[in-house]
């Protein structure tokens, strides 16, 4: 019998190039690694396993007991993806990411053999003036793209914006982006590990050798025109009361809310979708039934659909999100 209870997850940590130390020092992730340049806070993809840290499951990989406990506790909403719906990470940029896109879900299975990505960042922290590349100032060619790529001069046509604390960009696949140096991120993004570079700043791998660039693949998938501006999806707040929320993201592929929880939250789990939440500052308690369980900064949860009502008790911010 499948037991419903909130689970405190063990994040997979990656050491990139470009990471800092920011996620060891300010957000409590226990490694040996010199630098973790992401954690991925919600994981069941071939490159990282969320570990179940707590309860009757503790020690199991999140894959493992969703495997076993079927698509129930994914929620009715998850029952139209083939898969694992979300992939869930912290990311701290200490150096400039490589100028990149990803690919749609049809490319993607067709090439890679996984779905594609689009993703939304939650900018979580920043240091003053960072910025980061969002699409292209105007609309050019496949030509002009490939000649660009090609003489190093593709950043003069890319379209840099100045970040702030809390703003929040959703960037659906085919888009040309890039996290700058200086710059935390939350990103809520589709279950696929597949990234195409077009320019990395001339930087070398841990073997000495410049980094791949994927340039006809990407030649083949990317939007080469301006962001369109995306009109507001009001999605129903209907999960919770007595909280400030603010809806981020919504869209086929997931859902995102920022909670600020003073006191007490009172918050449901339903049959529609499986939740998870990261702590980006503060502390909270959550309770469900008998269950409770402590969270601090830097910590997420896997709430599996159904679980019904629970309370998170405490001072904190968070990210919320469930499809």
């Amino acid at each position: 019998m499948t037991v419903l209870y909130p689970m405190k997850l063990q994040a997979p940590l990656k050491d990139y190039i470009w990471g800092g130390t920011k996620l060891k020092t300010d957000y409590g992730k226990q490694t040996d690694l010199d630098k973790v340049s992401e954690s991925w806070e919600l994981a069941c993809h071939k490159d990282g396993m969320s570990i179940i840290a707590n309860g009757p499951e503790k020690g199991r990989t999140l894959k493992s007991y969703l495997d076993e406990a079927g698509p129930a506790v994914l929620g009715e909403r998850a029952k139209k993806f083939p898969y694992f719906p979300l992939l869930i990470k912290l990311i701290d940029a200490k150096d400039n990411l490589s100028v990149q896109v990803h690919p749609d879900n049809a490319y993607a299975m067709r090439v890679e053999g996984e779905f594609g990505k689009t993703e939304t960042w939650y900018i979580v922290d920043c240091e003053p003036g960072a910025t980061l590349i969002y699409g292209f100032k105007h609309e050019i060619s496949k030509e002009e793209f490939e000649r660009r790529i090609a003489d190093n001069m593709l950043l003069e046509v890319c379209n840099q914006v100045p970040v702030h604390k809390g703003d929040v960009f959703f960037i659906a696949s085919g888009t040309l982006h890039a996290i700058g140096k200086g710059i935390i991120i939350c990103e809520i993004q589709q279950n696929s590990n597949t990234t195409y570079r077009v320019y990395d700043y001339g930087r070398v791998g841990k073997d000495g050798r410049p980094r791949e660039l994927h340039v006809r693949k990407a030649i083949d998938v990317t939007s080469l025109e301006p962001v369109r501006e995306r009109p507001q999806i009001e999605a129903v707040i209907d999960i919770f009361a007595d909280t400030k929320a603010r809806l981020l993201a919504s869209c086929e592929y997931f859902t995102v809310y920022e909670l600020e929880v003073d006191g007490t939250s009172h918050l449901t789990a339903g049959r529609d979708s499986f939740q998870s939440f990261t702590v980006l500052d503060g502390e909270v308690t959550l309770k469900a039934g008998a269950a409770e369980l402590s969270f601090k900064k830097g910590e997420s949860s896997f709430l599996p659909a159904g679980l019904g009502d629970y309370t998170l008790s405490g001072k904190a911010s968070l990210i919320l999100s469930k499809v």
